[in-house]
């Protein structure tokens, strides 16, 4: 299988499938390859049962030390600069036609 089937599959394990997508499944599973098939039909049994899996195991609570440590490396971090696109440089004269905006 491709990376375009795998996700695929994982489309339809999850549920989350368009109108499109219900139409390249079709096409795969009517396909005279029968590896291909059973390849994407086992991804697809493969992702639901991680998926249950996931979902059944309980949330653990953090550890009560981790908010304090979030919070403490947050504030001893310089804040990284957001670049935006339209704040592109012109005419190399290292400014920017548009103000920055923090």
């Amino acid at each position: 299988m491709n990376e375009s089937q795998i996700d695929l599959a994982h489309t339809v394990a999850l549920g989350s499938i368009g109108d499109e997508d219900q139409r390249a499944v079709a096409d795969l599973l009517d396909s005279d390859d029968p590896v291909l098939r059973a390849a994407f039909t086992l991804e697809v049994q493969q992702t639901r049962e991680a998926l249950a899996l996931a979902a059944s195991v309980p949330a653990a609570p953090p550890p009560p030390a981790l908010r304090d440590r979030l919070l403490a490396a947050i504030a001893t971090d310089p804040p990284n600069p957001i670049h935006h696109p339209h704040t592109a440089l012109h005419n190399g004269n290292g400014r920017s036609s548009h103000p920055v905006r923090d």
